[in-house]
Order: structure tokens, then sequence, then C-alpha cells
């Protein structure tokens, strides 16, 4: 069991962001802090991001993932945190996924 425990904790996204940071990467977080209607991923996942855009965790799966990625890295840059919002009521959603009827609210912000 304690095996299994090791193993999950070693794929966290926090566990990865917080060895990112210690290698002195750049690293983002994005959060979902909100869902509605049928949504892939449930409110608190997490997708860890660095400036060289390897990423590792879920937000969503699909093109929102991509979306979010290429947003982390102008957060990365900026330093200024963003709030997205993907969903039916977007022209792009069917572009990004969301095609099932949910929306989701994702937090990126910048690490360190």
């Amino acid at each position: 069991m304690n095996d299994l425990a090791h193993l999950d904790e070693s794929r966290d996204p926090l566990t990865i962001a917080e060895g990112w940071l210690q290698d002195g990467k750049e690293v983002a977080i994005a959060t979902v802090v909100e869902t509605w209607g049928s949504a892939p991923r449930p409110a608190g996942s997490h997708l860890v991001i660095d400036a060289d855009g390897n990423f590792h965790g879920s937000v969503s799966g699909g093109c929102v993932e991509g979306a979010v990625v290429a947003e982390a890295a102008d957060v990365i840059e900026t330093g200024k945190p963003r709030m997205l919002e993907f969903g039916v009521a977007d022209e792009t959603a069917w572009q990004v996924g969301l095609s099932c009827g949910g929306r989701i609210k994702v937090y990126v912000e910048r690490l360190g």
C-alpha cells in the first residue's frame, strides 16, 4: 500500500510543480475553481505548466488544456494571474471541446 501511495504522490501535479520550482524552472498552476453541468474534471483539479510548455495534471482534456497551456505561458511571463472560462455559451466552445453542455472556470497563476 505504501508503494501505491508513493506512486500517487509522485504523479501529483503539486508535487511535480514543487520539483520544477526546486530545479529553477518558472511554473504556473491552473486550478478548476468552478464547474457547471457536465465537466470532465471536478473543481480543485490542477494542471501545472513550466515556461517550456511542459505540463502535468488535468483541468479538462482536449483543446481546453491546450488553451490553458497557452495562457499559462503569458501568466509566467507577466506574473499576472488570469481567470479563464470555457463553455457552450462561448462561440469557441466547439473548438475547445466543451460541446457537452458544461462550463468550467480555471484560475491560472504563476508560482514562486
